[in-house]
Order: structure tokens, then sequence, then C-alpha cells
């Protein structure tokens, strides 16, 4: 099990950035295949990314990519996702989930096979 603590969210302008962060407790966060999900008002929650345990492998939805970047610090309990370019259908609780202490397969994308969930943070991106 692991506990994840969403932040960097916030009110940035079309073109602007924005790194979120996703803080995790435990002791074996390494373990843990990751992603990044987005739900905006009206909307189905949608992929955004997802990384490896390790940060070897990464993922991303056709319309982030290219503009937004998924990184991990094992040493520091932390995933990322940088946000570059942002365009206001941007604007979404993002959230971040754990795939669980294995490895990732073909369904890193539904977000079903995520057991673990944040609380979402808000990121608001002004046309």
């Amino acid at each position: 099990q692991v506990q994840l603590v969403e932040s960097g969210g916030g009110l940035v302008q079309a073109g602007g950035s924005l790194r979120l962060s996703c803080a995790a407790s435990g002791r074996t966060f390494s373990n843990f295949a990751m992603g990044w999900f987005r739900q905006a008002p009206g909307k189905e929650r949608e992929f955004v990314s997802a990384i490896s345990g390790s940060g070897g492998l990464t993922y991303y939805a056709d319309s982030v990519k290219g503009r937004f970047t998924i990184s991990r610090d094992n040493a520091k309990n932390t995933m990322y996702l940088q946000m570059n370019s942002l365009k206001s259908e941007d604007t979404a609780v993002y959230y971040c989930a754990a795939f669980g202490p294995r490895y990732l397969n073909s369904r890193y994308f539904k977000e079903d096979e995520y057991k673990h969930w944040g609380q979402g943070t808000q990121v608001t991106v002004s046309s």
C-alpha cells in the first residue's frame, strides 16, 4: 500500500508551464509503477502519462505527447509531471495513481488498473 499526495497545481496562462509533484509514503516506492490522470468538469477521468517503477519506461496520451514529461526520483519517493506549452484544454484536476508493485502492462492507460490514488490538484489554464 502507498499514500499519494499531489501538489504544484495552480493558475497559468496558455503557453506557460507547471510542474506537478506526487509524494508517496511507504518504503517500497521504487517497486510501484505510477501514472497521472486528469478529469475536467463534466468529463470522465482520462489517462495522461505512466512510468515504470525504475523510470525506464514512459507512456503518454496523444493529447500531451511532446508537451508533458513524466519522471520520478525514487530516492525522494516522488513522481513529477512537467507540463509545458499548456493549453486551455489541459484545465482539469490532475491525479497521481499507483499501478501497484507490479510491472506496467498493456492496460496502463486504464484507470481501473490503478490501486491507489491521490486527492488531486487543480490545474487551470487561462486562454
